[in-house]
C-alpha cells in the first residue's frame, strides 16, 4: 500500500474550521468563493458556465478533459474573484478536474443527483444538453451555496486506495445479486422446487459446486442422493445431510421435465461457475479492504463502534472523509439521508419519515452498521426503545443510525475509540459526543 503524507489531527476542533486547515495557508474556504465554475462533466470533454456573484454570467466555454485545459478554465475564472468548482458527479469522469482544482487550491461542491434533477424543473426550457446543465449547477451553487457539500479535494492516498477497493467492492457485489438473481430465474425455469430448495442458499459454495456439476432435475435424478450430498460435502459439509433432504424432496415434487432442459442446464452451470468466481474475488478483496482500513488513522476508531466492519466503515470514510465537511450532526444525518422530514397537510396528513435525498451510498452504509449493532446491548437497548414507541423496523433502525450522526464525527474529530455506555446516559451516544 502507497505510504500517505503525515496525518495531522486535530483534537477537539470546530468542525467548520477543519476545512481550510487541513489544506492548509492559501486555500479559499467555501465562504470566500465569489466565482462558481458549473461543470457538466463527460468521458472526454466538459462543459463549463460560469456565473459571478449577481448572477451575471462571465462566460462559457467546452472544456477539454485534460490536464491543461481544466488548468487554463480556473486560470481564467480565478481573474474574476475566487473560483470553485461545482460539479454532479465526483465520479471517476472528474477525478481528473478535482485533482487539478486541488492542485489550483481550489475548493470542489458537489450538487447531488437529485437536487440537479429538482433544480433543473426550475429554470425555463425542456432540453438535456451539457450547457444547459452547466449553467443549473454553477446557479444552483450560488443561489444554494448553504445546501451544496464541499468536498474533500485534498491528497490523503490512503482515502483514495480506500475510495477506489470501495468502489470496485460495490461493482463486484452487483455482479453476485445479478448473477444469483439470473441463477435462481433459471433455476425456476427447470424446476420451481427445486428453486425453492437451493435458491436461498446460492450464498454456499457447496450449493453452487452441486448447481455446476447437476444442473438440472434429471441430472440430480441420475446423480442420486449420495452423490447430491458428496457435491455439497465439500464446502461446507454441516450443511450437506439437510440442503440433500431439501433436493431429493424438490425432485420427488415434480416428475415432469420442462421444455429445452438441456440448455436451461447449461446456462445454470456456466451462471454458478461465474457466480462462485465472482465470489472468490470480492472475498479476496476483503481481505485488502480490511488491511487499508485498519492502516488509515479513522480505520480503528470506526472500527470500534459496534456494527461497524471494513466494509461499511470503509464506504462511510469513502463518502465522509474526515466529516470536516459538516457544520454539526444535523448536516451530516441530512446528507445520508436519516434525518426525519414532516409531512403536513391540513388534517389529512400529519407524520415524519426519512428523507429520500441525500447520499443514497452512505445510507445504505450507514443502515447496514446499525442493523449490525443490534447485538451490541446499548444499541439494542435504544432500538428496543424506538420499538416500544409505535416505531416499525426500518423507522427504529433509521432512528439508531441518524444517532450514530453524533457519534462518529466525535470519533473522527478526536481520534478516540468508540466509549460503551456509561451510568447515567441515555441511547448508544458515547461522552464523546456530547
Amino acid at each position: 500500500m502507497t505510504a500517505s503524507a503525515p496525518w495531522t489531527a486535530f483534537p477537539a476542533c470546530d468542525l467548520r474550521n477543519c476545512w481550510a486547515r487541513e489544506r492548509g495557508p492559501g486555500v479559499a474556504a467555501p465562504k470566500d468563493v465569489s466565482v462558481r465554475i458549473g461543470l457538466d462533466v463527460g468521458k472526454e470533454d466538459h462543459f463549463a458556465d460560469v456565473p459571478g456573484d449577481d448572477g451575471e454570467r462571465l462566460f462559457s466555454r467546452a472544456v477539454a478533459n485534460d490536464q491543461a485545459d481544466l488548468e487554463a478554465l480556473l486560470d481564467q475564472a480565478a481573474r474574476h474573484g475566487t473560483p470553485g468548482l461545482v460539479i454532479d458527479q465526483p465520479g471517476s469522469i472528474a477525478q481528473l478536474a478535482m485533482a487539478v482544482a486541488a492542485s489550483k487550491a481550489t475548493p470542489v461542491a458537489y450538487v447531488p443527483g437529485l437536487v440537479m434533477r429538482r433544480a433543473a424543473d426550475l429554470y425555463p426550457g425542456e432540453a438535456k444538453t451539457g450547457r444547459r446543465d452547466a449553467y443549473v449547477i454553477a446557479d444552483t451553487g450560488r443561489t444554494r451555496r448553504r445546501q451544496v457539500h464541499w468536498l474533500d479535494a485534498g491528497s490523503d492516498e490512503q482515502l483514495a486506495e480506500l475510495r477506489v477497493l470501495n468502489g470496485h467492492d460495490l461493482d463486484l457485489a452487483a455482479d453476485q445479486n445479478r448473477l444469483a438473481s439470473r441463477l435462481r430465474d433459471m433455476l425456476t425455469a427447470t424446476g420451481p422446487a427445486l428453486e425453492r430448495a437451493v435458491g436461498p442458499r446460492l450464498h454456499q459454495a457447496g450449493i453452487r459446486d452441486l448447481l455446476a456439476a447437476y444442473p438440472t432435475m434429471t441430472a440430480l435424478r441420475a446423480a442420486g442422493r449420495d452423490q447430491i450430498e458428496h457435491a455439497i460435502k465439500t464446502r461446507p459439509p454441516r450443511i450437506a445431510a439437510k440442503a440433500s433432504t431439501a433436493v431429493m424432496a424438490a425432485l420427488a415434487a415434480q416428475d415432469l421435465t420442462l421444455p429445452a432442459e438441456a440448455a436451461t442446464g447449461r446456462v445454470i452451470a456456466d451462471l454458478a461457475g461465474e457466480l462462485s468466481r465472482v465470489t472468490a474475488r470480492r472475498d479476496a478483496l476483503a481481505a485488502q479492504i480490511e488491511d487499508a482500513f485498519l492502516a488509515h488513522p479513522f480505520g480503528e476508531p470506526l472500527a470500534s463502534m459496534p456494527g461497524i466492519g471494513p466494509r461499511t466503515g470503509t464506504r462511510i470514510l469513502a463518502e465522509i472523509s474526515d466529516g470536516a465537511a459538516f457544520a454539526d450532526s444535523g448536516k451530516l444525518a441530512a446528507y445520508a439521508g436519516l434525518a426525519p422530514v414532516s409531512r403536513q397537510s391540513g388534517k389529512s396528513l400529519d407524520s415524519e419519515s426519512r428523507s429520500r435525498r441525500g447520499n443514497h451510498r452512505l445510507t445504505n452504509a450507514m443502515l447496514l452498521a446499525a442493523s449490525a449493532s443490534l447485538r451490541d446491548p446499548a444499541s439494542k437497548a435504544s432500538y428496543d426503545r424506538k420499538r416500544a414507541d409505535g416505531k416499525r423496523h426500518n423507522a427504529a433502525l433509521t432512528c439508531l443510525a441518524r444517532r450514530r450522526c453524533d457519534v462518529i464525527p466525535a470519533l473522527l474529530r478526536t481520534g478516540q475509540p468508540y466509549q460503551p455506555q456509561r451510568p447515567g446516559t441515555t441511547g448508544d451516544n458515547p461522552p464523546l459526543a456530547a
